[in-house]
């Protein structure tokens, strides 16, 4: 059995998660996209997965748990360390960034309502060299 590739986002909005696998279906139609709506939920999806994500999009601002517990969490865990984390925030702020990156994050995108900017940035950092301007 050919196992597909996937991504995990994790954010509590519809509306961005809507915007994201929209974008995400143009720039990769290759990857299945699962959505968690929390840091607990996404967790238990890492837990109880036949396989790791290849990527997980992980937005800071959800109740419950934000985006920085999660990643702690995640980093300091064995078996999920390794897993890239691209933050997906509507934050552009310079400490967060910096935050992020410290803690293990490999990118940061700020969410825009521009779908064709969502998708430049996805296939980028997806598989650039599927993208063309």
């Amino acid at each position: 059995m050919i196992m597909q590739a996937h991504i995990l986002l994790i954010d509590d909005d519809e509306d961005d998660q809507f915007i994201f696998k929209k974008a995400l279906g143009e720039v990769a139609p290759g990857y299945i996209c699962r959505v968690s709506n929390s840091g607990p939920e996404g967790l238990y999806e890492l837990k109880t997965s036949v396989s790791n994500p290849e990527i997980i999009f992980l937005d800071l601002n959800m109740p419950l748990m934000n985006g920085f517990e999660f990643l702690a969490i995640l980093k300091n865990d064995a078996k999920f360390s390794g897993i890239p984390v691209i933050i997906f925030s509507t934050s552009d702020s310079p400490a967060d960034k910096k935050r992020a990156r410290e803690m293990g994050a490999i990118n940061f995108i700020t969410k825009t309502c521009e779908i064709r900017e969502l998708k430049r940035d996805l296939a980028l950092l997806i598989n650039p060299k599927l993208y063309t301007v």
